[in-house]
């Protein structure tokens, strides 16, 4: 009996994401002015394409342990370069490839700075985040930077499908094809054995070096994607993301955490921590449906963030409790 309890309460928890995610969308269609309807349903999933994108990369890197702070500022220079590059050349296409190329190259520096040069991946990339935003703001004189062309806009923002606009459709379809990827190949479940046990993955053969550097590399062409289909959106990049509100940074740590996602490495989902993105969208737009400002929702990125510290801290406690025990049966 205790041990079928044991069980399912890890089967609830393993799916806790989307009970929060169906939980926090009936509360705010039942109770928030104006926010179950197409319109706004069509707006919430677009407007969660950017950190739809970006998140699957930085969860990929806390699978391998590790975070990477620097995500924000890819996301701040690719969009900038997708604009330059749309304005220099008329070409979007162009202008993705080179900011993905461009994101690609600074995630494989920060995955070298951990694995070669041996730098906790906090410190080095809070170093490289401090230097991009730099580079950014010089760039343009701190100012937002913008192009006429909105062909791009239009073509985001058009729906194939009913209440999906296509920057929504685009996300979803790479969230799937990354969730298949991670669990269905071998490749994708290296990543969790280097996150897992990094010293047993290297025993078993895998290049423990060449998968970090990897995930570090994936999570800076995932957030250049983000970032420049976003920017090429709005046909404008701001010099700090940032500073529209709530920072991206705040929303990928906590979705992937309330995702399944561990600091300590091991666990998590690709599609897990895109509905825990989904889950923060919804509720924040339901706030905004309150006509409550800014100032509310940080308040309530806040607490969020508590409770996702908490239960990592809850999670980490019981996880080398349960260690301990073995370690005593063994005895």
């Amino acid at each position: 009996m205790v041990e079928n309890k044991k069980k399912l309460w890890a089967s609830i928890n393993a799916r806790r994401i989307y009970l929060i995610f169906l939980l926090v969308f009936t509360v705010m269609s039942i109770f928030a002015p104006r926010f179950f309807n197409a319109y706004n349903i069509s707006a919430l999933l677009g407007t969660a394409m950017l950190n739809g994108i970006a998140v699957i990369g930085f969860t990929i890197v806390l699978i391998c342990g590790h975070l990477d702070l620097s995500t924000v500022t890819i996301i701040n220079m690719s969009g900038n370069l997708a604009i330059y590059m749309a304005d220099k050349t008329g070409s979007f296409a162009i202008a993705i490839f080179v900011a993905v190329a461009a994101g690609i190259l600074v995630g494989m520096i920060n995955g070298l700075l951990v694995t070669k040069a041996k730098i906790n991946s906090f410190i080095a990339t809070l170093g490289m985040s401090t230097l991009l935003q730099g580079l950014v703001s010089y760039s343009n004189n701190a100012a937002t930077r913008s192009i006429t062309n909105f062909a791009m806009t239009d073509f985001l923002d058009k729906k194939l499908l009913p209440i999906l606009p296509n920057r929504a459709l685009i996300a979803i379809l790479i969230v799937l094809l990354m969730e298949v990827f991670m669990n269905w190949t071998t490749i994708g479940k290296n990543f969790y054995l280097v996150g897992g046990n990094v010293e047993s993955a290297w025993y078993a053969g895998i290049h423990t070096d060449g998968y970090l550097t990897g995930a570090f590399a994936l999570n800076g062409a995932f957030a250049a994607l983000g970032g420049a289909l976003y920017a090429c959106y709005l046909a404008s990049a701001m010099a700090d993301i940032g500073a529209m509100g709530i920072s991206p940074l705040n929303m990928l740590i906590a979705a992937s955490v309330l995702g399944g996602a561990s600091l300590t490495g091991g666990k998590g989902g690709i599609l897990s921590s895109f509905f825990g993105v989904l889950t923060l969208t919804a509720l924040y737009n339901g706030l905004t449906c309150f006509k409550l400002g800014y100032e509310m929702q940080i308040f309530v990125n806040g607490l969020v963030l508590i409770l996702v510290v908490l239960m990592e801290a809850i999670s980490t406690y019981r996880k080398k409790k349960l260690i301990g025990f073995k370690s005593d049966l063994q005895r």
